[in-house]
């Protein structure tokens, strides 16, 4: 007579240990597959698992004992995944959810409640179900929970580079301590930290879990994040000669601790036009959310005229990746040159708002995933000869995105605007200034004057390994000269190649410019050569 393998074992267990077997395998009569319990305990466990899930009619066939080993051969019967279920009061209370209901699919009802209970910080739930009989070829089964304690995260400790501000793991606390502890938190966590400037984590986030506390380690490595960034560039000015231009950009950030940067950056253009910028950049000030940004900026036209502004900010960290400032700004110009009559000297003071977006990417070829900087300034300026004073506005958006098409295929895409408006007219001296390497590519840095400029980019990219990427880009763009009555529309075309070296990422470009309707010149072709390394 056939029983059930609960009873069996009520009654035999005692006769099974006093014969203190050595191993104990479980075989399925009709896979014929074997598994090995280190003790009869364990072989209950394992039937009763199988009972409890779907294989209601789990049966005993026999037991054949032999000198240190015992052979328990079991028949699962039908698998039973189909349903009619009813939820405990605790469930249905706690997932606001039917009290009876008919499932296709038991295993992942089961798990859709066990994933809603680990949501709500059951780390350790467990789902039962208990077998109540067959009604109409249907077995009815009722499912209950074990939630155990909720857990929740108590603490956030640091392990490996430790030496971070205060403020970013006041961050992190701020965030998650106190939260409903779930792998999507952890997750959240580590993309978090994923793409950070100035720290890896080295590993996913470990819990340590204790009677009384959950607590989350980070392993964190200090990034080589200094860089140094240089351009040089071939082709002709605008009377047609071969010449050089180039720029230097230099960067060193978090060489105290505290997230700071410096920026260095010198530029030359065909046209014997320089550009000097320093830019410093505190994030966390006395251990707060507010950080401090200054940016001193110096261009000199050959022996024309020279601007110098200073532009001292203060932001906010809004979020991850975010940034919301105020800032001020002071500007000078001089004319070097009496007969240079299209210029005018002048003093501005004016203040103004700033935000910027900056997404991290996973792709050690590129800078960034997605990068957006909005300005708008309101300025006062008064033209020292003249005597004279007026209110502008100026406006300025960027914005890039890669996007994955499929596999290794990247679509780039960018977009700039920038606006000048003046109650006056003005001089060329402080026009805006665009085009080269970093803009508007095809045509010498730095070369168009405009009141009102903007133009796209889209760039497709294919990725070659982990190392190099192949790009052909296109750009349209048009601006607007007040001072000349120009609205010319252009366009560039070319392509390049970006591939890691051990001193650094090496770009060469080729590109080529002009406005619609002029034909193509060859001798307009812009050659850039780079290298950006990190230290």
């Amino acid at each position: 007579m056939k029983i059930f393998y609960i009873l069996f074992f009520t009654v035999c267990s005692c006769v099974l240990l006093e014969a203190q077997k050595k191993e104990y395998w479980l075989i399925d009569v009709e896979t014929d597959k074997k598994v090995l319990v280190k003790d009869s305990s364990a072989a209950v466990r394992f039937l009763d698992s199988l009972a409890q899930n779907r294989y209601y009619f789990t049966e005993i066939k026999e037991i054949r004992e032999k000198s240190g080993l015992t052979e328990i051969f079991f028949d699962k019967g039908r698998d039973y995944n189909t349903a009619q279920v009813e939820l405990s009061q605790e469930i249905v209370g706690d997932l606001k959810l039917p009290r009876d209901f008919y499932t296709n699919n038991l295993d992942s009802l089961k798990t859709s409640i066990n994933e809603k209970y680990r949501q709500k910080g059951f780390a350790f739930n467990r789902v039962k179900s208990q077998f109540k009989g067959i009604r109409d070829s249907s077995p009815q089964v009722a499912l209950s929970v074990i939630k155990n304690t909720q857990r929740k995260i108590d603490k956030i400790v640091l392990q490996g580079y430790e030496k971070v501000p205060k403020r970013f793991l006041k961050n992190l606390q701020n965030e998650f301590i106190g939260k409903n502890y779930e792998e999507n938190r952890l997750m959240k966590m580590s993309r978090s930290l994923d793409g950070h400037p100035f720290v890896t984590l080295e590993k996913p986030p470990q819990t340590l879990f204790t009677k009384d506390s959950t607590q989350v380690f980070l392993s964190l490595q200090k990034k080589k994040s200094n860089s140094f960034d240089g351009i040089i560039g071939f082709g002709n000015d605008q009377r047609e000669k071969f010449s050089f231009n180039g720029s230097l950009n230099v960067n060193f950030q978090n060489m105290f601790n505290g997230f700071e940067t410096v920026n260095i950056f010198w530029q030359r253009n065909p046209d014997k036009g320089q550009t000097f910028n320093l830019q410093t950049d505190v994030p966390y000030l006395f251990g707060s959310n507010v950080g401090t940004n200054v940016n001193v900026t110096i261009f000199r036209q050959d022996s024309t005229y020279a601007n110098v502004k200073f532009a001292p900010s203060l932001y906010l960290h809004l979020r991850n990746h975010q940034k919301l400032g105020f800032r001020g700004t002071f500007e000078t110009s001089t004319v070097i040159d009496s007969l240079y009559l299209g210029g005018s000297d002048y003093n501005k003071q004016g203040i103004g708002l700033w935000y910027q977006y900056s997404a991290p990417t996973n792709i050690a070829l590129f800078r960034h995933k997605t990068n957006v900087r909005v300005e708008a300034d309101f300025v006062n300026v008064n033209y020292n000869h003249d005597n004279v004073a007026a209110n502008q506005t100026q406006f300025f958006f960027a914005g890039e995105h890669n996007l994955r098409l499929s596999g290794n295929h990247f679509l780039n895409v960018q977009a700039q605007l920038a606006s000048l408006n003046s109650t006056n007219d003005l001089a060329v001296n402080e026009l805006l200034r665009f085009g080269g390497w970093n803009s508007f590519r095809g045509f010498n840095e730095r070369s168009f004057f405009a009141n009102l400029y903007y133009f796209g980019t889209a760039e497709y990219r294919y990725l070659v390994g982990e190392q190099a990427f192949f790009d052909v880009f296109g750009q349209y763009g048009q601006f607007h000269n007040k001072n000349l009555g120009l609205k010319p529309k252009i366009y560039s075309l070319g392509f390049g190649f970006n591939f890691f070296l051990p001193v650094g990422l090496m770009s060469l470009q080729i590109s080529n410019g002009n406005e619609f309707g002029n034909p193509v010149k060859f001798a307009d072709t812009k050659i850039h050569w780079g290298i950006l390394s990190r230290f």
